[in-house]
């Protein structure tokens, strides 16, 4: 009688998510949530307790998938597509998880994070995302643009959206594994430098760096970007993809101001971020086992950061769509290598991480997040194009 008590009250709480219906599936019972045909149905092994979903909807969701005892009856991002598009309606209890949701911002928490996410393998990576090793959104030009392509685009369009001469120097800060750097050095010789702080990153964009004969183009550093005025160097050119995300909402200020320190007056600054509408603490269950520190900015809030150091907006582009099919090429890629992945780590991992790949995927299609590319000039610059030469 308890355990039927406790599933009944979880179905009540689950009553909210009406707008897509869905089955709820148990050992012996069946419930609906919203009307007409179900679009999806969920089994459980057990009853989540109430108590669970309040504190965190997504944490509490997001383990049982973990743990096994939540299945999805047929395509798992094509259910999370109708259910997290309600993402509006979770329960998160901000004081009881605070250590997960407002963690330091530290040199040494932040290091520590970086690397809990990106230093998990390389050969793990390689594994699903492209032969670039981009971990970032890619650019599809054409519909029938294959991941690679798609990120060679991405890019390309960055590096022509620079305005890159032979001979200038490039900044990248979260250079990841190196391909954009490399190809800045080989189509326009500029001189480059890029700094991670994921150890695998570094030791990978090293070994290429040598590989492809680019040392006296390309330079990599292990180090974090509040240590970048400290070179006493200036670029031509900065570029930051996907990093910005890792800086806490108290450093997004900071981190522009460190690149108006090392960026030339008339300077072109890319920064390709995924982003949110309004400010928000993220979600629980994505900072406790994926990225964690994580903060999405808003559009609005890296806008107002960067004009405090007279960094003038040329042009702002929303490439979410783009980012929603990225994540269903690497998802695809995932479990096509899934019994690989299996002889690396635990299927609690396994489900976590796809789990993540779908989730994410869904919550691009839904507008929940979205991913901006802004295009800046330090001060004043009257030598570009007027019209958009990109």
């Amino acid at each position: 009688m308890l355990e039927k008590a406790e599933e009944k009250a979880m179905v009540q709480f689950l009553d909210r998510f009406d707008e897509h219906p869905f089955r709820l599936k148990f050992s012996d019972s069946e419930y609906m949530v919203g009307t007409g045909e179900p679009e999806f149905t969920v089994c459980f092994k057990k009853a989540i307790p109430v108590a669970d979903l309040l504190r965190s909807t997504s944490i509490a969701l997001g383990e049982a998938y973990m743990d096994g005892d939540l299945e999805i009856e047929g395509n798992l991002y094509e259910a999370l597509d109708c259910f997290l598009g309600q993402m509006g309606k979770f329960s998160t209890d901000e004081k009881a998880l605070k250590k997960i949701i407002h963690s330091s911002v530290t040199k040494k928490q932040q290091k520590q994070e970086v690397s809990s996410h990106y230093d998990i393998g390389n050969d793990f990576y390689s594994l699903w995302l492209d032969k670039t090793m981009s971990y970032s959104c890619a650019y599809f030009k054409n519909p029938d643009d294959s991941l690679y392509q798609a990120q060679k685009n991405k890019v390309d369009y960055i590096l022509q959206k620079l305005y890159l001469k032979e001979g200038m120097t490039l900044l990248d800060i979260g250079c990841g594994w190196g391909f954009l750097l490399i190809e800045a050095a080989k189509k326009y010789k500029i001189k480059g430098l890029g700094i991670t702080l994921s150890n695998e990153q570094y030791v990978k964009f090293q070994q290429t760096i040598k590989d492809e004969g680019l040392e006296d183009y390309l330079e990599v550093k292990l180090m974090d970007y509040r240590d970048l005025p400290g070179l006493g160097r200036q670029f031509d050119r900065v570029v930051s993809v996907g990093m910005v995300e890792h800086v806490g909402r108290e450093n997004y200020q900071l981190f522009n101001d460190c690149v108006s320190r090392v960026l030339k007056n008339g300077g072109l600054y890319l920064l390709h971020f995924i982003s949110a509408l309004k400010e928000h603490p993220g979600d629980a269950w994505i900072k406790k086992y994926i990225f964690p520190g994580g903060m999405v900015p808003s559009l609005r809030e890296m806008l107002s950061c960067a004009a405090e150091d007279n960094f003038h907006t040329l042009d702002v582009e929303n490439l979410r769509l783009h980012y929603n099919r990225t994540l269903l090429c690497w998802e695809k890629n995932f479990r096509e290598h899934i019994d690989e992945v299996r002889q690396m780590f635990d299927e609690r991992f396994v489900r976590m991480w796809d789990l993540y790949l779908s989730a994410c995927a869904a919550t691009f299609h839904n507008g929940i997040i979205d991913i901006h590319q802004i295009l800046f000039t330090k001060g004043i610059n009257n030598e570009l194009p007027m019209t958009r030469w990109f």
